[in-house]
């Protein structure tokens, strides 16, 4: 599952997977550490740090649509190695703050992927079990060398 991870068009400081547990055609699971001296912490807010929920949703994107997307891709293409997944649209509701240092862990369930769209139940929950975002995130994969 490394190999997933290493064909994101991300690195760091804006790679937001640390590990994948779990990929299939149907499904994903991997999580990410908000380590705390990432740059955005810094004045987001200045007395009280919290993870803003764009970066939030960028983790869901990255590991509940990006790696399932290229994983898809994969199977059905010998040139995956082409193909990078770009996010279209977001539906996304927040429900408790990410801090400085936590883990989460991104559970996604595939709804269609057809056309080379692909739609996505996502759900980010913190170390406690605790559902922290959840929604629908759908993207489409391109064709890099085209």
């Amino acid at each position: 599952m490394r190999e997933i991870i290493d064909q994101l068009p991300y690195s760091q400081p804006f790679l937001f997977v640390d590990e994948l547990f779990h990929v299939d055609n149907n499904s994903v699971k991997g999580c990410f550490t908000f380590k705390a001296d990432l740059d955005f912490y810094k004045g987001h807010f200045k007395s009280y740090p919290v993870t803003p929920g764009v970066i939030l949703t960028e983790c869901m994107a990255q590991i509940g649509l990006a790696c399932l997307g290229l994983y898809l891709a994969k199977q059905e293409s010998k040139n995956a190695d082409h193909y990078q997944f770009a996010m279209t649209s977001t539906d996304i509701e927040f429900f408790k703050p990410v801090y400085p240092g936590e883990k989460v862990t991104v559970i996604s369930e595939k709804q269609y992927f057809r056309f080379n769209k692909l739609k996505c139940n996502v759900e980010m929950i913190n170390s406690e079990n605790n559902v922290v975002c959840k929604g629908i995130l759908a993207g489409m994969i391109v064709n890099i060398y085209k």
